[in-house]
């Protein structure tokens, strides 16, 4: 049969290291933390390679990734000072309006001490996520946070974020009974493989016709106008539906404010 190869590939040991790993991605919905920790168990595996060479083909990325630059702490009050409409005030605005802390994702001691290429960039790739859930405007609950990792995979093939995917598109798929047009709320929905496999397509085509993230000094950019970086960046956003932040009441009302 066609199907011999999988012999050598589904080995006992293969298999055990893909059911570690899907524990971990099957509980970051309960906790963001199995996602850090995910990546941090990828640093030296194939995928992580071949992403680490896909960065090396840019120079600015190779430049940044040489320079070990930290991306921390960012200042909320500093930020909510910034003029509004800037990427910097609306970033710090949706955070606190979500009761999110601005600096929640690992320090460098987590990553090895960004010891090797691979801690730093899982390192800068969570420090930066909620950046990019406010340039591409999906949301930062679970109804978008299929679409916005999807850009980072589409631009370089992060594999913590790649197996994120492919772990929820599964598991939409097994738990799915009803299909999707007869669910009539947003959570249901959410559940199902066809919602992530709609949020994964915007993300990768996001994602792909965007300019690359990973090098962009956002220190530098937090009081410019977002949707003028948008444009610079080639970032059309998610504008409506419950996996839009812009349709979140509670940071409406605050950006409105």
């Amino acid at each position: 049969m066609g199907f011999r190869y999988l012999d050598r590939i589904a080995t006992p040991e293969h298999v055990q290291q893909f059911l570690e790993l899907a524990d971990l991605a099957t509980g970051a919905g309960q906790s963001a933390e199995n996602v850090f920790l995910l990546s941090h168990r990828l640093r030296d595996s194939r995928p992580m390679q071949h992403y680490r060479r896909r960065l090396a083909r840019n120079p600015a990325c190779q430049a940044l990734i040489e320079e070990r630059r930290l991306c921390v702490p960012y200042n909320s009050e500093r930020l909510l000072a910034m003029p509004k409409g800037s990427l910097g005030h609306t970033y710090a605005t949706a955070l606190k309006a979500m009761g999110y802390d601005i600096n929640f994702f690992p320090e460098p001691s987590f990553f090895n001490n960004l010891e090797e290429d691979a801690d730093y960039i899982n390192y800068r790739v969570y420090a930066t996520h909620d950046i990019h859930h406010i340039l591409s405007g999906f949301s930062l609950d679970n109804y978008g946070e299929l679409g916005v990792i999807s850009i980072s995979v589409a631009q370089f093939s992060h594999p913590g974020l790649a197996f994120t995917d492919l772990i929820a598109m599964l598991l939409g798929w097994m738990q799915t009974d009803r299909p999707i047009d007869e669910l009539e709320t947003a959570a249901e929905q959410a559940r199902t493989a066809v919602y992530a496999f709609q949020m994964i397509i915007q993300g990768l085509e996001m994602g792909a016709a965007a300019q690359p993230l990973f090098p962009v000094l956002w220190e530098e950019r937090f009081e410019q106008n977002l949707e003028e970086l948008r444009a610079e960046l080639g970032i059309t956003p998610v504008r409506e539906g419950p996996w839009s932040w812009a349709e979140t009441p509670a940071i409406r009302e605050a950006l409105a404010a």
